[in-house]
């Protein structure tokens, strides 16, 4: 019964194969299906135009699956290092290089610091409130400070 389904339906077979697949690549999460699909299809316009034997139509079909997925995924899931942030999870080193106002001085080489709604800890050398301060690095979650030099602002 199915070889006389496949028979009756031909070329279209490859297309309904295309679909599920494509109809799969919803559910199945991997970005893989996508390129049988898009095989199956192309291979079912083929052999909408071209009478070929089915071994034929399944060597296309592994070749275009073959370029489909190494194309696709070379460009697809390169990763992008523009929109990857390389401080995520790491709150403290987004804020290297920024400049703030003491609010209250450094004294012992420790303090603290308001940025948004936050206050972060601080270390730096021993500054009288109103210094304006740079942010030159991290150690854990505490910012390391310096004053700022006369000509910065």
């Amino acid at each position: 019964m199915i070889v006389e389904i496949v028979t009756f339906l031909g070329p279209w077979n490859w297309w309904i194969l295309g679909l599920i697949l494509l109809a799969l690549e919803i559910a199945v999460p991997g970005f893989v299906l996508i390129w049988f699909g898009i095989a199956a299809l192309i291979v079912g316009a083929v052999a909408l135009l071209v009478d070929w034997p089915w071994q034929a139509e399944i060597a296309l079909f592994a070749v275009i699956s073959l370029v489909a997925v190494v194309l696709g995924r070379r460009y697809f899931l390169r990763p992008d290092k523009e929109a990857s942030d390389l401080s995520l999870n790491q709150r403290a080193r987004r804020h290297i290089g920024r400049h703030l106002v003491l609010d209250t001085p450094i004294e012992q080489g420790n303090g603290r610091v308001r940025i948004g709604d936050t206050v972060w800890r601080i270390t730096g050398p021993d500054l009288p409130s109103g210094t304006r301060i740079e942010v030159t690095d991290t150690e854990g979650s505490v910012l390391v400070v310096a004053a700022e030099e006369a000509g910065e602002g």
